[in-house]
């Protein structure tokens, strides 16, 4: 299959996926990354492992405020 004919995901699936860097590891836990990579390392700094998605959601919103209001 070449590039050209690859299927498209719908436009919020990756919309999404580049603007929240939260993955869900093996241990069901959900892992916080920063959205900018490293310079040093090539990789992205971790913000945070949280139980639920929603707590690392809530945890997203917060670090973002901080940036714009601190």
């Amino acid at each position: 299959m070449t590039w050209a004919a690859r299927p498209l995901a719908p436009a919020h699936a990756w919309r999404q996926a580049a603007f929240t860097m939260i993955r869900k590891l093996k241990s069901g836990q959900y892992r916080l990354y920063s959205r900018k990579l490293d310079p040093r390392t090539k990789r992205r700094h971790n913000l945070g492992t949280f139980a639920t998605l929603a707590a690392a959601q809530k945890h997203e919103r917060a670090v973002q405020y901080f940036k714009r209001h601190s």
